[in-house]
């Protein structure tokens, strides 16, 4: 029996609530902070981030990467990473451990930059809010783009909602590969793993890394997403099936 117990409906749900579930930007949002002190911050937070991610994921809890040296496959070149979402905190840091500080950038609901501390001095340098509308979805876009194109990593976690240690990969749209389709731009995955540890009542947390996966340019736009979203989603049920412990059970209802 897991530590913890949730019910739900669908394998869509929100299971975590937040304080600032309802939160949304103004309209009038940077996604690249523009002021001076704003740009000498993003410079301190980054480091910090990466300080931050390897006490919490490394020291405190254990994780053991695999794969990683994948990536270089396509260095110097933008790309996109595709996670399951199994961390409330530490899928937030969890890639920092894995590429450059400078070159991170997620997308996430607008409700995370509610939080306190996170939201209001991390998030505005890391991440990328989903819009509300068409001229905030729009914003994201020629963000997306302008990161990609620079070189930089886009990390998405298309299942959208967090389930704690979850160790089956939920069902997630074809849609979700809307941008390195539009940006014919490489992917990889990076499936959270959950075994049984040798002592404690915590799992041993394995992530591993695959890819690149490339859009399939000869198809359509909309076939290309088809394509990329069963070799991406099938990597990850792949690598969840090494799973064999729960530190959390689920029960639908």
């Amino acid at each position: 029996m897991g530590k913890h117990q949730y019910y739900y409906h669908l394998l869509t749900d929100d299971l975590v609530d937040s304080h600032q579930q309802d939160y949304q930007l103004p309209d009038d949002y940077s996604l690249f902070p523009p002021s001076r002190c704003g740009k000498i911050w993003a410079k301190i937070v980054r480091p910090l981030g990466h300080l931050i991610s390897f006490v919490y994921i490394h020291l405190i809890l254990h994780v053991h990467l695999i794969g990683k040296e994948k990536l270089a496959k396509v260095r110097n070149q933008g790309y996109f990473i595709y996670g399951n979402h199994t961390q409330a905190f530490g899928d937030v840091v969890l890639p920092l451990s894995i590429i450059p500080a400078q070159n991170y950038y997620a997308i996430g609901a607008q409700a995370n930059w509610g939080i306190p501390i996170l939201g209001k001095l991390v998030l505005p340098y890391f991440g990328l809010p989903i819009g509300n509308d068409l001229a905030q979805s729009g914003k994201l876009i020629k963000a997306v783009s302008t990161v990609i194109k620079a070189g930089k990593t886009v990390v998405i976690y298309p299942e959208a909602h967090v389930w704690p240690y979850y160790t089956k990969i939920r069902p997630f749209p074809k849609t979700s590969m809307h941008f390195p389709v539009a940006l014919n731009a490489p992917s990889f995955t990076m499936t959270t793993t959950y075994t049984k540890p040798k002592w404690g009542k915590r799992p041993r947390i394995t992530v591993f890394i695959d890819g690149p996966f490339y859009p399939a340019t000869q198809l359509s736009k909309k076939q290309q997403q088809e394509k990329l979203h069963e070799q991406i989603i099938a990597a990850m049920q792949k690598r969840a099936n090494c799973s064999n412990y729960e530190y959390c059970t689920y029960q639908k209802i």
